[in-house]
Formats: C-alpha cells, structure tokens, sequence
C-alpha cells in the first residue's frame, strides 16, 4: 500500500533528508586517498547521532554498519572496511537517518583523482538520469514513466547496464514502502504517483553489462564483469506540477568542488 503524506509530515522529512545531505558534504571535505572506509562510517555515525538521529541502516535486516560504502565494481551495499581508498577509486556512499520517527536515504558517488573520461561519463549521464526521472514524479504519471525516463538517458542512448535486482522505493516512517520504483521499464505501467507520495529515486548503472552478483557476507553487491558502477539518491515528494526534491545536492557538490582530492563530473 502506498502512503501519501501531509504537508506537516514531508516538512519532517525533509529535515531528516537535509541531514543525509548535511552528512554527505561533511564526509565530501574529508575524502582523501589514504582514510579507510570504515573511519568514515564510524564519522557517520557519529554526525547522524550528534543531530540527535538514528542510522536507518544499521541493523536493518542484520546490516552491521551505519552507511553503505561501494567503491568501483562495487554496486550497492559495500561494506565499510580497514581498506585504504586509492586514487582514481569510484566511491558511492549510500546513508540513511531517521529522524523524529521519519527516514531519509540518498546517496552520492565521489571520485578521487581522475579516473578517465569513460567513467567520468558514467557519473555524469547517472547524475542526469537521476533528475531525468525526477522530472516524471508528478501527480497522475506512473512509475513506469519515471522507469522509463532513466532507462532511456543511461542504457538506450549511452549503452551502459542498468541494475535490475536493485530498485528505487516508497519512504516514510519505514525505510521501504511501496511502490518499488525499478530504473528500466515502460512509460504508462505501474501504480499512478498520488501528490504527497515520498520516493527514493536511485539510478544504479554500470559501466558494463548490467549483470550482478552478492558476495558471500549476503550483501555486497558487485557487477559480473567488474566495470565500475555508479549510484545517484534523491528523496523526493510527488506534486501537481513539479516534483519537489526534499534531499539537497548543493552542499555536498560545494564541498566536492571544495576538496583537491575529487575530481567532478560537472
């Protein structure tokens, strides 16, 4: 069943997105060849609870960490570690918060250092699909039109994979709600958006082939042929007219631009 929001409770929300965005920027500063991904979950967690929030993540269905953290090949749900990122590697990093009972959930993919313009493309055309969805989050649509919309800019007009095990979803005082929103399908299909309805949009596209595999810890999710993947996540709230974004990018592209350790797709 979907659940469609009132103005007060995507006012909460928004405020628990804008701490996901608050809490990405601030790891954006930090990103440096070198730190470990586990030294950044654990600032992660400290910042989310610092703000007087929870981590959706951790132990959700057995998760043991705060943040997902997928460097390259790595698709979704990597596991934050004692590895050291290197230069040229593709890291997204995924955070959910609940804050006041309301969740949010996006992610962002950094690069240190440049990795070439193929993958630099990936990033830029995943980027542009996550807003080309957006764009379809209006009342009376479908979720096959948003579907559509991010299937066409990344995988029928650029040639890249695009996941198919992974979907985006509903949000709300629980993590997944209803509807799953795939990022392949067919415009006119699927449950109609109804104003005040809160998804998670997250385009996750491959370099390569879109086939994908999980690791033997049950979650970590890699592609088959080992390109680089890439992960894009807005909250955002379906309206009349235009959808609006409830996340906020902008702090977080200051602090990338900011920091000489990543290189930008824009």
């Amino acid at each position: 069943m979907m659940y469609c929001k009132t103005e007060e409770q995507i006012d909460k929300m928004r405020a628990s997105a804008r701490l996901v965005s608050h809490t990405l920027a601030h790891i954006a500063a930090e990103l440096r060849p070198g730190i470990t991904t586990r030294s950044i979950d654990q600032h992660i967690a400290t910042i989310i609870r610092d703000h007087a929030a929870i981590p959706s993540f951790l132990h959700y269905h057995g998760y043991p960490f705060h943040s997902c953290i997928s460097v390259n090949d790595v698709v979704v749900h990597g596991f934050p570690s004692d590895r050291e990122l290197q230069e040229k590697d593709v890291v997204s990093i995924d955070i959910g918060v609940i804050l006041e009972g309301w969740h949010g959930d996006h992610a962002y993919t950094f690069v240190l250092g440049d990795p070439g313009p193929q993958t630099m493309q990936l990033i830029r055309i995943t980027k542009e699909s996550l807003y080309k969805g957006i764009e379809k989050c209006i009342a009376g649509n479908r979720v096959g039109d948003v579907s559509f919309a991010i299937q066409e800019h990344t995988e029928k007009k650029h040639g890249y994979g695009v996941v198919r095990e992974l979907v985006g979803h509903g949000l709300g005082t629980s993590l997944h709600e209803d509807p799953q929103v795939p990022n392949y399908g067919k415009r006119g299909i699927g449950p109609k958006l109804k104003e005040g309805l809160v998804l998670a949009i997250e385009p996750m596209i491959n370099l390569g082939k879109k086939e994908v595999f999980t690791d033997s810890d049950g979650w970590t999710v890699r592609t088959k042929d080992g390109s680089v993947s890439a992960h894009f996540e807005h909250d955002v709230c379906v309206r009349k007219n235009t959808a609006e974004i409830l996340s906020d990018y902008a702090p977080i592209e200051e602090a990338e631009r900011k920091n000489p350790n990543l290189f930008t797709a824009s």
